[in-house]
């Protein structure tokens, strides 16, 4: 039963710690993308289809 403690704390640690990493990736920056908004016009637009269904009364 305390094999089953030690892995429940251990596995809690490793997940605070991956946690803290994440954190202090994201608030440095690690992150952000700087490259699609410069390109971003480049892209196409996507195609607007018009409504080929009609609700026309008689």
């Amino acid at each position: 039963m305390s094999v089953i403690y030690l892995l429940l704390a251990l596995s809690i640690l490793v997940a605070i710690i991956f946690f803290v990493a994440f954190i202090y990736s994201v608030k440095r920056g690690q992150y952000d993308d700087s490259y699609t908004p410069s390109v971003r016009m480049l892209f196409d637009d996507e195609l607007v289809k018009p409504n080929t269904t009609s609700n026309k009364t008689n």
